[in-house]
């Protein structure tokens, strides 16, 4: 049985009236590793916050050698099954080797992490990233309008990435939307309350919407304070 990462994560409401994230987390018995996932509903609304638990716990039950994408698609399938309007984006970390395979829909991040530096390593699904890619003007509401959900996505849209550091961060909007990445480095060098800090510090710095992240910390990683850099 592969050694289990050491890993932690929180979540706040913020100023919505509903906290429509979820996170999940999954190690099958004698398995071959883990899966981590965090979703964001879609809305403030009770339909959103049960799409995503519903999306979470799907995504990390399933095997790991069905790899990112097909935790996506697992979580597709369950959202489906509910029959209503609900709906959520969706950021899937599952072990792979000494990383993990990455795969997302909409603007759930995730980041590689490796005791020294943090670089995203997902691109947003939002009409915002799509002007940009294209050299278009980007207006701020553009920000929060997502091209592909859990709902929505077809297959062949799904993002995939991959981390060989060792050690993640996964984030809603709600944290990367307002912490920028000096300021999430920072905060990734206080060991066991990494997560509850870039929380607690988004909601207190104004963020507008709920806020969650996942952190896997890096095997043996020395985790300090000090010689931090953001890597591009």
């Amino acid at each position: 049985m592969r050694e289990l990462p050491h890993w932690h994560t929180a979540s706040a409401r913020g100023p919505r009236e509903y906290n429509a994230d979820a996170v999940a987390a999954y190690a099958a018995a004698g398995g071959r590793g883990i899966v981590f996932a965090l979703a964001d509903g879609v809305g403030d609304h009770p339909n959103a916050a049960h799409a995503a638990r519903t999306a979470a716990s799907a995504a990390a039950r399933t095997p790991v050698d069905q790899g990112a994408v097909g935790a996506v698609l697992a979580a597709q399938r369950a959202v489906l099954a509910l029959g209503g309007p609900g709906d959520c984006v969706l950021v899937v970390a599952v072990q792979s080797g000494e990383g993990y395979g990455i795969a997302w829909v909409g603007d759930a991040r995730a980041y590689a992490w490796d005791g020294y530096t943090v670089r995203q390593v997902t691109k947003d699904h939002t009409l915002a990233q799509y002007f940009r890619d294209h050299d278009q003007p980007v207006t701020p509401r553009m920000e929060h309008v997502v091209t592909t959900s859990v709902r929505t996505a077809g297959a062949h849209e799904i993002g995939t990435a991959t981390v060989t550091t060792g050690g993640l961060l996964l984030t809603s909007d709600g944290v990367h939307k307002t912490l920028s990445g000096p300021a999430m480095l920072d905060i990734l060098g206080m060991p066991d309350g990494a997560a509850t800090e870039l929380v607690r510090t988004a909601i207190s710095r104004g963020g507008s919407d709920n806020a969650t992240a996942i952190v896997v910390d890096p095997p043996g990683a020395e985790v300090t304070t000090e010689k931090f850099r953001v890597a591009a």
